[in-house]
């Protein structure tokens, strides 16, 4: 090559003089580069203050961790105070040559441009420890070319302005680890519930391989991709000598154990019910918030298990969802399930599904005949009647004749329940209702005897709360202080309590509970009865077996279960005293010892009635509330358009 003179250069200043060219451009780029993209860069000044949404975190009523909802931050955890395996898991699988690069890897890059190449599209690999730093510090997660540039610009102001080890600290408190929580010290709390400072070198893999993707290699959501993860970043451990095979062997034989109450999402509807209250109460917080609620975390798991046992052990008679709600006498409500998988659907039924109460509607009718003078030993006769025009019939579509009033409840018989709403009046079984607790839309027409009335499960928990805590009015709630991280209290119920109301006087609550004593002794509700206990209820079934309920309770505890389909398709002879019955029995089998359960208050009124004839006639129809499976023929034709086509009992 040569000069203008036509002075051939040497090789060595060709090499100066192209270099010199290339600089000069190169330096011309830097600058072209910088000036497009450094523009609008945001305020690096700002790098030690933190802007995320708040965090609510849910207690039981004794204090433990219900769940977090919002963003969870923990103090920054110091490096030294780690042990070495845990920065080595990240730096392994994140940014092998994060010691010896200035910010970013030029090799890492080359494979995310072969890539780019190799797909048509904008690879996200290639960033460095450092640049996923400047990216969760600074800007946003958008994959364009200017952000990435932008996040190379940030990356070198990092390395320029702090040392390795500095870097490496801040990205580990800072870094997003899924479910809220962000930083090490945090993940560590929340999946495994101790400091960082105790993670295993298992416990250290698991979360480094989350970075990948906090959400898709989840240990609760995704625990079989989450351990493969971490099987890969313990492998690279190893490649990169930051620990031996001998460790890594033991890594694996050592469990690796999920924090019990992230693994297994408890209480994930009652958490969604009450935050949506909270953020009424107080507004969209602007500080960490603690809410002590009324929730009790061994029931509540006995709830969720009982519920999704029971619908496992019914779906071939076509039960899909199941919802349970359990409130104390005051109404603070102890567990709270509703569906039978979160993870399926989030839809709660609990609160936001209305379903017709069927039979389970029954006793306020009885309430209010008991309330107008009559007793459970008055004798009715089960035989056909007409009211209007509209003919009810048994669920056997047999009569009994000469029956109490006892009796007729117990069985769930829908002649005399017709017949004594229209003696006492529709409008009085309505305000008796109302009284109770049913919130929801009352109709009067006849058949509103037969529970043609769309209800919760909370609701009807509420409403039946009096018969079981001496007559007064419960309402259900779940939240029972709300105060910031650093102490303030926002909200105490405890302030706002009022003298309770009584809505039950004497005799009616004991004539009630007597005879919702019968009905799980010799009636429908036969399958709820636990031994040992006083308890009482009542079993509800609706049209063509859509909705199945029961609803039952001892002294100060009332538990509401309700059966069916979201789609309000029938199921197959699904009746109250069934697959709902069978659900209550197993909760509270479980919760009464724990509750240390009382007797059903206010007493036991001694109304004899006259079995021996009565006995006769049950035992010649095969009844007597036995368990035998029920038939599956509708029970109660009513008008088009005015109630339900169907309801047995």
């Amino acid at each position: 090559m040569a000069n203008e003179q036509g002075v051939k250069r040497t090789p060595l200043q060709a090499f100066l003089y192209w270099g010199a060219v290339a600089g000069v451009w190169g330096l011309i780029f830097l600058v072209a580069f910088f000036a497009v993209f450094a523009t609008d860069l945001p305020d690096v000044s700002k790098l030690n203050s933190v802007t995320r949404q708040p965090s609510i975190s849910y207690l039981d009523r004794s204090g433990a961790l219900i769940a977090v909802r919002g963003s969870q931050y923990a103090p920054p955890v110091d490096l030294d105070k780690l042990p070495d395996y845990v920065p080595k898991a990240f730096i392994a699988i994140e940014d092998r040559r994060f010691y010896y690069h200035p910010g970013f890897d030029p090799l890492g890059i080359t494979r995310a441009l072969i890539k780019d190449v190799s797909c048509w599209c904008f690879a996200a690999g290639g960033s460095t420890i450092t640049q996923q730093l400047a990216r969760n510090l600074f800007l946003t997660l958008d994959q364009t070319p200017r952000r990435k540039a932008q996040e190379l610009i940030l990356a070198l102001w990092l390395e320029m302005k702090f040392t390795k080890k500095e870097i490496l600290a801040l990205y580990l408190n800072r870094v997003y680890f899924g479910a809220g929580a962000y930083g090490i010290e945090a993940a560590a709390q929340r999946y495994f519930n101790k400091p960082a400072s105790r993670l295993t070198l298992g416990e250290a893999a698991l979360l480094a391989g989350m970075m990948k993707g906090p959400s898709r290699y989840s240990p609760v959501s995704a625990t079989e991709r989450a351990a493969r993860r971490a099987t890969i970043v313990l492998d690279e451990m190893v490649r990169t000598r930051a620990i031996t095979k001998a460790e890594r062997t033991e890594a694996f034989k050592t469990p690796v154990r999920v924090s019990s109450v992230l693994a297994n999402q408890r209480a994930q509807y009652f958490t969604d019910w009450v935050d949506a209250q909270v953020r009424g109460m107080v507004g969209e917080p602007t500080e960490d918030l603690i809410v002590e609620t009324t929730l009790d975390l061994p029931i509540q798991a006995a709830a969720e298990s009982a519920v999704r046992t029971g619908v496992g052990a019914s779906k071939v008679q076509g039960v899909q969802q199941a919802a349970l709600v359990a409130m104390d006498g005051e109404g603070r409500i102890r567990a709270y399930v509703g569906g039978a998988d979160y993870s399926e659907s989030q839809f709660d039924r609990a609160t936001s599904a209305r379903r017709q109460a069927g039979s389970a509607f029954k006793p306020f009718v009885y309430l209010a005949a008991m309330e107008a003078g009559r007793t459970p030993a008055v004798v009715v006769v089960d035989e056909p009647v007409r009211i209007g025009g509209w003919e009810p019939r048994n669920y056997t579509g047999k009569y009994l004749g000469a029956i109490t009033l006892q009796t007729a409840l117990a069985q769930s018989v829908n002649t005399v329940a017709a017949r004594l709403a229209n003696e006492v009046g529709t409008g009085n079984v309505a305000a008796a209702a109302r009284r109770l607790g049913i919130t929801s839309k009352i109709q009067l027409d006849p058949s509103m005897a037969l529970g043609a009335v769309e209800v919760n499960p909370l609701e009807m928990a509420s409403a039946y709360a009096p018969f079981s805590n001496g007559g007064f009015l419960a309402r259900g709630y779940g939240i029972q202080r709300i105060r910031t991280a650093a102490g303030k209290v926002l909200y105490d119920r405890n302030l706002e309590r009022r003298p309770r109301r009584s809505v039950i006087g004497s005799p009616a609550l004991q004539y009630m509970n007597m005879m919702m004593r019968e009905v799980v002794i010799s009636g429908t509700g036969k399958r709820a009865r636990v031994p040992g206990y006083d308890i009482a209820g009542k079993t509800g079934t609706t049209s063509d077996y859509r909705d199945a309920w029961f609803v039952g309770y001892t002294g100060g505890f009332v538990t509401a279960v309700w059966t069916g389909k979201d789609d309000n398709k029938p199921m197959k002879g699904v009746t109250g005293g069934g697959a709902p019955a069978t659900i209550w029995r197993g909760f509270m089998a479980q919760a009464l010892p724990r509750l240390k359960a009382q007797t059903i208050p206010g007493g036991v009124v001694q109304v004899e009635p006259p079995r021996g004839a009565i006995d006769d006639i049950l035992s010649t129809l095969g009844m007597g509330g036995d368990d035998r499976p029920q038939p599956q023929q509708p029970e109660t034709r009513a008008p088009p358009a005015r109630v339900p086509e169907e309801i047995p009992y």
